[in-house]
């Protein structure tokens, strides 16, 4: 079996640190990535939930909607001013 250098050197690091056998080292290795938990544990994302603040009488799940009538307000301003502009062209 050939090893890539940058993987000899991780596998040869991991020998040191636990004092293992190449084939233990080795083994460990293949083992915890198939396992899918290679590397180093990631700590769990948490989402720590929080207050909006949000006036009485607003809906936060309508929010998207107030979000696309600002949208299509502005579209149709900007579409208004290039109309203005081809008109005064012709």
């Amino acid at each position: 079996m050939t090893l890539d250098p940058d993987v000899e050197k991780l596998l040869r690091d991991a020998m040191e640190r636990g004092r293992k056998s190449f084939k233990q080292a080795l083994n460990d290795a293949i083992r915890l990535g198939l396992e899918g938990r290679g590397g180093g544990e990631e700590p769990e994302f948490v989402v720590t939930a929080r207050p909006l603040g949000l006036r009485a009488g607003i809906d936060p799940a309508r929010l998207q909607e107030v979000d696309d009538d600002v949208e299509v307000e502005e579209f149709l301003g900007k579409t208004r001013s290039l109309e203005k502009r081809v008109r005064r062209r012709r």
